[in-house]
């Protein structure tokens, strides 16, 4: 907590899909407990999560880390009943959890399969629709609940394909969601970061083609850093936000503003400068 401010101190949080601690998911909740605030952990059975997360949940001192299947309601809810075990409440939920057949991520998305698509909307849109189900009757204070997008959701992204169509549901629960929490201080908005160096980044063909050009072309020339994501998380995550719910935040230099790659050096001079022979 040395020069950190007590903004989350009494907040208790939940943060589900820590891959690792590139992960976006561990910026923000580092960003909250430097801040004060209690976190629990789920991670994805199987695939060797749990040891990835154990060892970053002890080093913030959280009391909980549990697993849990996104597919299955029956997990969700033991998930929430653990936690609802040692908390009484729950001030807020981070949903970074997404997943899509690999191969199908290259080519074309008009070759994606039928059972491919259901399973990628199934984990990447509808669990957070089901994650906030499960979390309303905790959040008895009001809270805030914050998921992870991507700009492929409005604009066709390299290797992208379905993954852009199941973030752009995402995006569209986003606001019925905030619509139904709402009346009871719920929030509810996504964090749209620019490419990283994650687990998840590194599963998409041409990743590094993506960072390099967006660091580029981007407004601020640069990418973004796992602190500054986190930090971005925590304003959605805290009272500084208050009253926004049902929105969209750009954490990518500024990319989204762009419609081409802005050439260092002009080949068409503006009106009125042409040289005169």
């Amino acid at each position: 907590m040395t020069g950190k401010s007590s903004l989350m101190a009494g907040k208790r949080g939940l943060i589900m899909g820590v891959a690792n601690d590139h992960s976006i998911a561990w910026a923000i909740a580092r960003a909250c407990a430097d801040h004060g605030a209690e976190l629990a952990f789920t991670f994805q059975p199987g695939g060797g999560f749990e040891r990835r997360v154990r060892p970053l949940a002890d080093s913030v001192g959280s009391p909980l880390v549990t697993p849990c299947s996104v597919e299955e309601d029956a997990s969700i809810e033991t998930a929430f009943g653990e936690v609802a075990k040692v908390w009484d409440r729950l001030d807020f939920v981070v949903h970074a959890i997404a997943y899509s057949d690999k191969a199908q991520l290259k080519g074309r998305y008009v070759d994606t399969t039928r059972d491919n698509f259901r399973h990628s909307l199934d984990i990447s849109c509808y669990s957070f629709t089901a994650v906030a189900r499960y979390a309303e009757p905790m959040m008895t204070a009001g809270g805030s609940l914050v998921t992870l997008t991507y700009e492929g959701a409005a604009r066709v992204m390299p290797s992208y394909n379905v993954m852009g169509v199941a973030k752009a549901a995402l995006e569209a629960s986003v606001r019925y969601l905030a619509v139904d929490l709402g009346e009871k201080g719920i929030r509810v908005n996504a964090l749209s970061a620019g490419p990283m160096r994650t687990l998840a980044g590194s599963a998409i063909s041409g990743a590094r083609f993506t960072y390099n050009w967006q660091g580029k072309s981007s407004p601020l020339r640069r990418n973004v850093t796992h602190d500054e994501v986190g930090n971005s998380g925590l304003y959605l995550l805290s009272d500084l936000s208050a009253g926004v719910t049902g929105g969209v935040h750009f954490i990518d230099s500024g990319y989204h503003t762009i419609g081409m790659a802005i050439p260092d050096e002009p080949e068409i001079s503006p009106p009125g400068t042409e040289k005169k022979g």
